[in-house]
């Protein structure tokens, strides 16, 4: 772990990530063919929007006919209700058998029994239907296309990347022998190569518990690729430049040295 040359500062690097919940990876809920995707890399979408469309022929087809069916039993339903609401007064006046009105009854239940089946399995379908819909779930811009229109996608397949550019900020990899030198809240340089000269400031937002492997490799050939490191996340305190996913250097500024006792 190096500090910034002549600085004291500890240097680490990093990228710009969403926070979570800020990127999302958009996909169907169900198989099949997608007819349109309503939306283009970089264009900004707002919660809710209808982004990508699956054929659905043959299930609004089906839902059709389940609505059929369901209307049917309904009326089989009433009919029965009044079967047996006509047999039970007639044995009420000794006019009609108890049995034949407990034999309606008994029709009365089954009816109302398969109109519950025949209304499920609206439901069910009308489900199924809603997901060929797919909207984005969160106000963003959208990052990556990963299907086009005509293609079969399956259950679970990703169709698009959507993340809220409003909310990002820096994961930076600190060595872990650095890991004592960072403080919740220290003033931070962020750098990007291509700015040659210019930094944006930042703070320490949140210092890990633990250390993990570390994911990038390192672009100084003297710092080491094989050590641990703690994922510090990093705000910034104004607007830059820089891109989602883009590597950054990063200076914190450590803690000042504690003054003896006494």
């Amino acid at each position: 772990g190096a500090a910034a040359a002549g600085s004291g500062r500890v240097a680490a690097e990093g990228r710009l990530v969403a926070y979570p919940g800020a990127e999302v990876v958009v996909g169907s809920d169900v198989a099949g063919t997608l007819i349109r995707l309503t939306v283009q890399e970089k264009q900004t979408v707002r919660r809710g929007q209808l982004v990508a469309e699956l054929r659905a022929d043959d299930l609004r087809a089906q839902l059709a006919a389940a609505q059929a069916k369901a209307a049917e039993a309904a009326a089989d339903v009433r009919f029965a209700a009044k079967d047996a609401e006509r047999s039970r007064y007639l044995a009420a006046q000794n006019a009609g058998t108890q049995r034949e009105a407990e034999r309606t009854a008994s029709g009365r239940d089954s009816a109302a029994a398969r109109l519950e089946t025949a209304r499920a399995e609206v439901r069910r379908l009308a489900a199924v239907l809603a997901k060929t819909r797919i909207v984005a779930p969160i106000d963003g811009t959208v990052m990556d296309r990963a299907a086009q229109p005509g293609e079969h996608v399956e259950a679970g397949a990703p169709l698009l990347t959507i993340a809220d550019l409003r909310r990002t900020r820096i994961e930076a990899e600190v060595d872990e022998f650095d890991a004592g030198h960072v403080r919740l809240g220290a003033p931070v340089r962020v750098a990007v190569e291509g700015y040659d000269g210019r930094s944006w400031r930042a703070h320490v937002e949140e210092v890990p518990d633990s250390v993990v492997a570390r994911k990038l490799r390192p672009q100084d050939p003297g710092r080491p690729a094989d050590t641990r490191v703690l994922l510090v996340k990093i705000a910034l305190d104004e607007p830059s430049p820089i891109k989602l996913g883009q590597r950054v250097e990063v200076a914190i500024t450590p803690p000042p040295p504690r003054r003896p006792i006494g």
